[in-house]
């Protein structure tokens, strides 16, 4: 017999809303990405750079359609692994869960092992006690509570934006000439300008990476068929706006080679405008990276957690802290991995492969929205089941771009 006072299982804490939640996506997705791609894209694309952005932000769209209305049917933690169990099973939806741990622990430790890097051009400090501390401090925060972990995302949202936002004001004079503006949306019809903007826009699309994260906060989240779904939308709306109006203002600045062959193009690209140092600009990056990865240690023990719900994991990770109610058991194994992988393993190469593994996980998110659709038979998710199938098509194309063409990226 059970007793009376035995205490219910902790639950995770309901304390996200709207803005908290599109902070969280912006910040999450307006990273280290764009501080890094912008001469990149540029390189490629040239003047229609913004083209490649645009295109860019297509591609995430339509992905992002599908991640709003599946988690609209099934608003819990776990989102990728929770979607596709529900419209494929089980094995691709393991393969899916843990696609997106893997790519959020790997890139957690190539940020830190990078902000380490920019770190030691201030301070002479040991790569590995900079690596430990930025890691054991944001383990920290994402244990502490996930208002606290989100409120810090926010604070440096509004550094990294804010920061974005000042390079957009010196560049405003250069928004003054419409025709040249007009011009940067206008393609060359040729084969190598039309190959230069889809080069572009594969490599711009990895700076979009990052809002399919917000679903996995949806146990924390206030009426979150409603409010996910939203924080999605104005996410990728606000994540496309800002890098189309940076790209244009690349397009037409001048010293383009400057940009284009810095290892910091933002920071060049502010020194162009403004004629002032970059070096503010470029501590900003460093910022944005303890921003990655405090983002992705939170959005990988909740995908942990919410597949161990699924009894696709060990069920030793839905435990939650009684006092905190965060997922400290896939918090802690999240964070041990990811300092881990940054202090014995050389991350290049896995780095470069997590695009192709988020692509592959957007692949069978999209597929299980058709799955799903023709299961129900009904609603909104039956009614734009085929759009999953386009989505699948669109991912598996440009992943099959960028292993053909050798173009990489991360975020």
């Amino acid at each position: 017999m059970t007793s009376s006072n035995s205490n219910p299982p902790a639950r995770l804490n309901r304390t996200l809303t709207l803005p908290w939640l599109v902070f969280y996506g912006v910040g999450v997705t307006v990273g280290a990405g764009i501080f890094a791609l912008i001469g990149e894209v540029l390189a490629l694309a040239g003047d229609q750079a913004p083209l490649s952005f645009l295109l860019a932000g297509v591609i995430a769209g339509v992905t992002g359609i599908s991640y709003a209305l599946l988690i609209r049917r099934y608003p819990v933690a776990g989102g990728e692994a929770v979607f596709v169990n529900r419209g494929l099973g089980s094995v691709f939806a393991r393969l899916a869960g843990f696609g997106v741990v893997a790519t959020g622990i790997i890139s957690s430790a190539a940020i830190a092992l990078a902000f380490a890097g920019y770190v030691q051009v201030f301070l002479a400090l040991p790569e590995t006690l900079l690596v430990s501390t930025i890691v054991l401090i944001l383990f920290g925060i994402a244990w502490f509570g996930v208002r606290e972990s989100v409120a810090f995302a926010a604070l440096v949202t509004l550094i990294e934006v804010g920061t974005l936002f000042v390079v957009i004001v010196f560049g405003l004079p250069l928004l003054g000439d419409f025709s040249a503006v007009g011009n940067t949306f206008v393609p060359s019809l040729n084969s190598a300008a039309l190959a230069g903007i889809v080069s572009g826009g594969v490599l711009a699309f990895f700076a979009f990476i990052g809002f399919e994260d917000i679903v996995n906060m949806s146990e924390e989240t206030q009426k979150a068929e409603r409010t996910v779904p939203l924080a999605v939308v104005w996410t990728l709306g606000i994540t496309l706006v800002i890098y189309v109006v940076l790209a244009v203002i690349a397009a037409l600045a001048g010293n383009r080679e400057a940009i284009t062959s810095s290892t910091a193009p933002l920071a060049a690209l502010f020194e162009s405008v403004s004629g002032l140092s970059g070096k503010s600009v470029a501590a900003m990056a460093t910022i944005a990276m303890v921003n990655g990865i405090l983002v992705q240690i939170v959005m990988a023990s909740r995908v942990l957690y919410g597949m161990a719900n699924e009894g696709l994991a060990p069920q030793w990770f839905a435990k939650v802290d009684d006092r905190r109610q965060t997922p400290a058991r896939a918090t802690l194994t999240v964070a041990l991995i990811v300092l881990g992988l940054a202090l014995f393993f050389p991350l290049v190469r896995l780095a470069e492969a997590t695009s192709l593994v988020t692509l592959s996980v957007f692949a069978l998110v999209n597929l299980a929205l058709f799955a799903v659709g023709r299961q129900i038979g009904k609603g909104a998710i039956h009614q734009f089941r085929w759009w999953g199938i386009l989505g699948t098509a669109m991912c598996l194309s440009i992943a099959g771009f960028q292993i053909f063409s050798g173009v990489s990226g991360g975020h």
